[in-house]
């Protein structure tokens, strides 16, 4: 409706009550154009029509599911989805039981629509769960057994037509059982008159049930071994009678693994799943069992012993039985039991008999025990409150074919009781609705087809009471006598002729043909094999022979064949009385929900996906009584809506009712209606309005859809500026959150230093071994100042008890530490350092004798060279570029360093090494005194240092030096390895450190291009 509108007017109308020309010619003028769209749904208020599309189209995923959950019907474009949610929102909101009616001729894609409905409440309930796990599993494989069925039914159900590749040969009502949540809980299925001639017999062109031919292409080669069959349907006579077994729709062998799966989910046994396929297997080689005339008297003999005895295997009887059987029947009369030989004709017809019933039996059984597998009782769940119910009813469409028989008979008369049904209900539901609203109901003139109905069920003088009457008469009773019969009773009724009453009317033959004329058309039946069906009689000896079968199935499936030989037993009823029971039941039982409508169109018979035949649609909107849907919905009112949803969706059509309406709904909707200037075209009832004509309603969407835009910048503008001051106030808070955080962060981590540093001048290293805490951001820059004044504290607290004249030795031997940094274990450190050992005058002098030369040849280098200070002096071991040793003396001042030759008086050898020239120092780790001190001229200093005490100076030296260039602003690298590496005049050498003994001394010599120092043990 409304919904529906907005498709665009490319599409035509999604409503047909929103017409503005309500004639058949736009009816089909619309369906066509909303076909050739794509638009496969149309609404009649709130009965859809669906076009088969004769192509899979993607409007049934998740996303469609969503769009239409919980949705008025006319607040989306049309959809089957939208039906499915009305049945489903109508049952839980009102407690109330509803049906969906899906109607339409063979072909026009009812089964397809009820598996779509079926999928849907299937995705729309238990979404949120059960809060006990063993309920949702519950629940979740009973929606999982619904589905399946369908996928079991239509294998041993559907079969392939000149119409229809999937059509039903049965008809299928579903109830679904819910529970006072929503939830399925289980369900019951209801089968009608499955069409079994089909079983032995099918027109050119057309197909026997899926399952046969499923089993031969499907089964594996040992399983179709084991079953004494080939895989070629072309070779079985109940198989190959309508030609090309093949279908390019229908995948026989991957529904064939579709079923055992569906089998398996709605809790088959292997056992059982093994049987049906047998009793399919059986009847495939039934159907070639040949007779022949076993004696003078036509007596039927079998001709295959050994097809005979696979037949018997299969069904788990004896061979002899079976033959008998077959061959012969056993008649109880006064008292007394005759078997009476079968002639080839009547073999022929008992065995077609046998295998109708088998497949008809097995296919009830199939039903049955599908029930057992959904039935609410036997679900296991606990459910409390009212158990509702929403039917789904999937049944043959209305048929018209070249040769019509009893089965059309019937499945045409189910169709005028349903369309019967349909005006009724929908009758019922105006006048209802009218009623409650208070609004004047008017006569709607209709065709009321309950004079057809009458023809065929009416007692006494209908088709079906005459057939009746035909097949209860004593003597043998033809389909001719039973034509008469029609012909003397309904003479007068005016939709039923024949030969005999219209001899002029050269489409009829004599003695066969009979013609009613339906709602949806003329149909012409034939009476050939009328009586024989409604009849639907099979000799006792097969039911006793299958009840005494090993195989427990077919005993269950025929329990009547426990009765005795001679016991009495009531006529049963007829076929067609049958089948009109179970369809005035289930019309009753219709009856008493709340009706939806699916009515399916069928395009063309081509199967075609673009292809519309205008003649064979229009026949279908004529007898499916479309027109008459249209014209009571369109009766008094196009449309009609409540107040609230009236109000909700149109009042930004005037500025008295935008953004809010200060009053009541209806005052709202009156308000509406008059500054938009429509009020004489409306009623108001109690809780909704009514208004008459489409062009209204089209004049008030218009306005609508020009207000819409400026609506939805205003709304975007209001968003937009709310969404900005939200987050302006969010960032504003996020900002306090941080300030106030940072500022706990700096408090909590300046109590927590505090805690850490609080006894450290208590502590033996003055805190040095006390680990910093990570300070936050902000603080990085105060923690590090904090670190260095307790640097500087804990360096205060160590000094105070050190004399203030051994600071500057203290510095040097800090220095030295840092640069070994653990890799030498005796470097001096515990001594004293006098710096100048070869200046030590008098006692002290524990180095040089001759301390006046030294410092006599000091003060004339100092004079000269303008040095400050020694820092540095010691006799030393020289290894030189020329691989030859020396004893010298080595001088460290802050400007240069000196080799002196003590042996000539301390003489200078060469000029000063100045101190920057210095780039390294390199030790080992041993307690050696070698001192490699590295030159950027790659003329390196190797030296042993000695002294008479044999003193560690190695530290002593290594601190002067790093002290000393610290001063000048740069460091030095020092390696401490074994063994070590020098540079004598530009050449790379290696020194290596060799154990001697104690008397020899230290001394270097050349080992090949290495360099060894000969150190005494100690």
């Amino acid at each position: 409706m409304a919904g529906s509108i907005h498709e665009g007017p490319e599409f035509g109308v999604g409503d047909f009550v929103l017409l503005h020309d309500l004639t058949l010619d736009a009816f089909m003028e619309n369906l066509k154009l909303r076909y050739s769209k794509n638009k496969i749904y149309t609404y009649i208020g709130e009965v859809v029509v669906s076009v088969n599309p004769y192509k899979t189209v993607n409007i049934y995923d998740q996303t469609y599911v969503d769009e239409y959950k919980g949705r008025e019907i006319y607040e989306r474009p049309p959809h089957i989805f939208a039906v499915a949610d009305s049945a489903y929102k109508t049952m839980k909101r009102q407690s109330r039981d509803t049906c969906i009616v899906i109607s339409g001729e063979s072909g026009a894609g009812k089964t397809e629509a009820s598996k779509i409905i079926m999928r849907y409440i299937a995705a729309v309930t238990n979404v949120g769960g059960q809060k006990e796990v063993e309920s949702q599993n519950e629940i979740e494989r009973v929606k999982d057994v619904l589905v399946k069925s369908n996928v079991i039914l239509e294998a041993f159900g559907n079969a392939k037509t000149n119409r229809n590749d999937n059509s039903s040969r049965f008809g299928k009502y579903m109830d679904i059982n819910f529970d006072f949540k929503g939830d399925p809980i289980g369900g019951h299925i209801n089968n009608y008159l499955l069409e079994k001639s089909r079983v032995v017999h099918q027109q050119t062109g057309e197909r026997n049930f899926h399952s046969f031919y499923q089993l031969l292409y499907g089964a594996k080669d040992e399983k179709l071994k084991e079953y004494k069959l080939v895989r070629d349907p072309g070779k079985y006579f109940y198989v190959n009678q309508g030609g090309d077994p093949k279908c390019a729709t229908v995948h026989d062998r991957d529904d064939y693994r579709s079923v055992m799966n569906a089998l398996k989910v709605m809790g088959f046994s292997f056992a059982h799943a093994e049987a049906l396929w047998k009793i399919v297997a059986a009847i495939l080689h039934l159907g070639n069992m040949d007779y022949v005339a076993a004696d003078d008297h036509d007596h039927a003999g079998v001709s295959d012993d050994k097809l005979l005895g696979n037949i018997a295997e299969l069904l788990s009887v004896t061979k002899e039985n079976l033959r008998k059987a077959l061959c012969s029947r056993v008649i109880a009369a006064g008292g007394q039991v005759v078997e009476k030989q079968l002639t080839v004709s009547d073999a022929v017809y008992a065995r077609d008999a046998f295998a109708k019933a088998m497949y008809d039996r097995m296919f009830t059984w199939i039903v049955g025990k599908t029930n057992e597998a959904i039935d609410p009782k036997a679900s296991g769940i606990a459910y409390v409150g009212k158990n509702t119910v929403i039917g789904v009813l999937d049944i043959y469409g209305f048929e018209i074919f070249d040769n019509n028989s009893f089965e059309q008979l019937c499945i045409n008369y189910c169709n005028e009781k349903l369309q019967q049904l349909f005006i009724e209900l929908v009758l019922k539901q105006e006048q209802e609705e009218y009623q409650r609203e208070g609004i004047q109901w008017q006569h709607i003139d209709y065709f009321n087809n309950k004079i057809i109905v009458d023809l065929i069920e009416a007692q006494h003088k209908g088709v079906l009471a005459i057939l009746d009457e035909a097949c209860l008469s004593v003597g043998k009773v033809t389909d001719e006598m039973f034509l008469t019969a029609m012909a003397q009773k309904l003479a007068k009724h005016e939709h039923f002729t024949c030969r005999s009453l219209n001899p002029s009317d050269k489409t009829l033959e004599h003695a066969r043909d009979f013609r009613i004329k339906h709602y949806a058309g003329q149909v012409t039946y034939q009476v050939p094999g009328f009586i024989d069906k409604n009849r639907d009689s099979l000799f006792q000896d097969f039911k006793r022979l299958l009840f005494n079968s090993e195989e427990d199935i077919l005993q269950l499936m025929w329990p009547e064949g426990a009765q005795n030989i001679t016991e009495t037993t009531k006529r049963p009823i007829t076929a067609g009385t049958n089948f009109k029971n179970s369809i005035i039941a289930l019309v009753d039982n219709l009856a008493t929900k709340e009706p939806h409508y699916v009515r399916c169109i069928k395009p063309n018979e081509i199967k075609s996906a673009s292809a519309f035949n205008d003649e064979r649609v229009r026949h279908q909107v004529s007898y499916l009584g479309l027109m008459e849907n249209v014209r009571v919905r369109r009766a008094g009112f196009a449309f009609r809506i409540s107040y609230v949803r009236f109000l909700q969706r149109y009042k930004c059509t005037t500025p008295h009712t935008w953004p809010t309406f200060a009053g009541t709904d209806i005052d709202g909707c009156k308000r509406i209606l008059q500054v938009l200037g429509h009020e004489g075209d409306v009623k108001y009832g109690k809780s909704k309005v009514f208004i008459r004509s489409p062009q209204t309603l089209f004049s008030i969407e218009e306005t609508r859809s020009q207000k819409i835009p400026t609506i939805v910048l205003f709304l975007q503008k209001m968003w937009r500026g709310g969404n900005a001051r939200r987050r302006a106030k969010k960032m504003r808070a996020i900002y306090l959150i941080m300030n106030r955080f940072k500022k706990y962060k700096i408090r909590e981590y300046i109590k927590n230093l505090v805690d850490k540093f609080r006894n450290v001048k208590k502590m033996r290293d003055y805190g040095k071994s006390v680990e910093w805490p990570r300070p936050p951001s902000r603080l990085q820059g105060l923690v590090q100042l904090l670190q260095k004044v307790h640097g500087r504290w804990r360096a205060n607290m160590i000094l105070k008890d050190v004399p203030k004249p051994e600071w500057p030795m203290l510095r040097l031997k800090v220095l030295a530490a840092a640069a070994i940094g653990g890799r030498r274990s005796d470097w001096g450190s515990r001594r004293k350092w006098e710096g100048n050992y070869l200046a030590m005058a008098g006692t002290e002098s524990k180095d040089n004798s001759n301390t006046a030369d030294f410092v006599t040849k000091m003060n004339s280098l100092k004079s000269h060279d303008q040095f400050s200070k020694v820092l540095f002096s010691c006799h030393v071991k020289k290894f030189n570029k020329n691989n030859k040793p020396a004893d010298r003396a080595i001088v460290i001042t802050d400007k240069l360093i000196y080799k002196l030759d003590p042996k000539k008086k301390y003489k200078a050898m060469k000029k000063g090494i100045p101190i920057s020239m210095v780039t390294g120092v390199s030790l080992t780790p041993g307690s050696d005194q070698l001192v490699i001190i590295h030159l950027s001229d790659e003329n390196d200093l190797v030296l042993c240092l000695q002294n008479l005490t044999r003193e560690e100076r190695v530290g002593e030296v290594l601190g002067t030096l790093c002290s000393h260039c610290h001063r000048m602003g740069r460091e030095i690298k020092v390696t401490i390895n074994k063994p070590v590496h020098c540079m004598l005049g530009s050449k790379r050498r290696t020194v290596i450190v060799r154990p001697t003994a104690v008397n020899g001394g230290a001394t270097f010599k050349k080992e090949g291009n290495d360099i060894a120092l000969m150190w005494p043990e100690s």
